[in-house]
């Protein structure tokens, strides 16, 4: 289960509280009757799914109902980071590594959260099976 920090509320919450919304930092048509059918198309059905660092704008929906965006690593599933609806991301693919070189905490252990931690060291042990 992923515990996820809203930007807002300023506490971790459990994903069941949220919902994903898509692709951040998406900037609509200025002029929607001027562009193309083709172009209108893009814009509302394709999106980017990269391997790795990916900004995703997400809703608190059981909790402030407020939108906000995360940062995200889609092939282990680590949230690097939350921000709220206007600002900019501070990890990017170009400079994530560089972040977590520099001691930026980010997920680890098992947990999709940054700072998260169990109540019980042993729920993070994996179990064999």
């Amino acid at each position: 289960m992923f515990h996820i920090f809203c930007p807002y509320c300023q506490e971790y919450r459990e994903e069941e509280e949220f919902h994903p919304s898509g692709q951040a930092h998406l900037v609509r048509p200025a002029d929607p009757a001027s562009v193309s059918d083709d172009e209108w198309g893009d814009y509302l059905f394709f999106r980017d799914n990269p391997r790795g660092i990916h900004h995703e704008m997400w809703v608190h929906r059981l909790g402030c109902r407020k939108f906000f965006n995360i940062t995200r690593d889609t092939a282990s599933y680590e949230i690097l980071e939350t921000y709220r609806m206007g600002e900019q991301p501070s990890i990017t693919a170009a400079n994530a590594e560089v972040r977590r070189e520099q001691g930026v905490q980010t997920a680890d252990g098992g947990w999709q959260t940054v700072g998260a931690r169990p109540e019980n060291s042993r729920l993070n042990e994996e179990t064999p099976s």
